[in-house]
């Protein structure tokens, strides 16, 4: 059984708080023996504060991939697969980009690659979709927007991966925002969407978000463990805390394809 926790929570400009709030999340799953812990997009420096306009005065802090700070995660970790987000500065661009670690170092890194409007004039996307070994099994990353298209899980379930780490900054409807969170159409889609890639794959979602607000932004939370069938195993709500789910993800995997296997009854000739 493999125990895995999906990370609803706040985090800021300021990176010692984020760190410090990183550290406090790690140690949560270790008293709780979670083996794969992924934590939201921009858990390092937090998120644009604004999506409406293309010029951005407040952008998060970007760091190198050697930079103190993911040397400081990758040592908490230890023995713990834990996935995060961060703005990467590299070759003068800026990536929103997700990086999955142990105490032994950085095990897989993903760059986003699907950008909403606002996220145009500030990130270079991201150009492919991989899966990679971990300790706990073949694993690959989305962030956010990725899991609004298909291909995107597809590519990483084609590539092998039987675990899914979708990390999230999703807000509450920009344009329409409902008086209830649990009513917005964005609290709707955001599941839908989790749901939907996990079964059409097969395979185990583990989708985190941020929690709170940043400038006009309003986080959903709703962190979740879902199973190959589209169930949702274990899920925060709208609340910061961890969901965790324990699961045999070999075992739910081969019963969800004993009759409809979907990877291999594909007709890509077709498309």
């Amino acid at each position: 059984m493999l125990k895995i926790g999906a990370v609803a929570a706040g985090f800021t400009r300021d990176l010692e708080f984020d760190l410090a709030r990183v550290e406090q999340l790690i140690r949560h799953g270790r008293r709780e023996e979670v083996q794969l812990l992924v934590l939201p997009d921009a858990a390092l420096g937090g998120y644009l504060s604004d999506l409406s306009r293309s010029d951005h005065d407040d952008l998060p802090p970007a760091l190198e991939l050697d930079d103190p700070l993911i040397a400081k995660i990758i040592a908490m970790a230890g023995e713990m697969t834990v996935c995060f987000g961060f703005c990467e500065s590299a070759d003068g661009n800026r990536y929103n980009t997700a990086l999955c670690v142990t105490g032994d170092g950085v095990l897989g890194r993903h760059r986003k690659v699907h950008q909403p409007p606002g996220e145009r004039a500030v990130y270079t996307p991201g150009d492919r979709f991989e899966a990679f070994d971990t300790p706990i099994g073949r694993l690959g990353l989305m962030i956010d927007y990725d899991k609004t298209f298909p291909e995107s899980a597809r590519a990483l379930a084609v590539d092998g991966a039987e675990i899914i780490g979708c990390l999230n900054a999703w807000p509450t409807s920009i344009t329409n925002r409902a008086p209830r969170m649990n009513e917005d159409r964005q609290s709707r889609l955001f599941d839908l969407y989790d749901r939907s890639r996990a079964a059409e794959n097969q395979v185990v979602l583990v989708s985190s978000n941020l929690t709170g607000s940043i400038g006009g932004m309003r986080f959903l939370g709703q962190s979740k463990v879902v199973g190959p069938g589209g169930d949702i195993a274990a899920r925060t709500w709208s609340k910061a805390g961890i969901a965790i789910a324990s699961l045999d993800v070999r075992a739910e995997i081969e019963t969800a394809r004993r009759v409809l296997h979907h990877l291999d009854e594909r007709r890509p000739e077709a498309y």
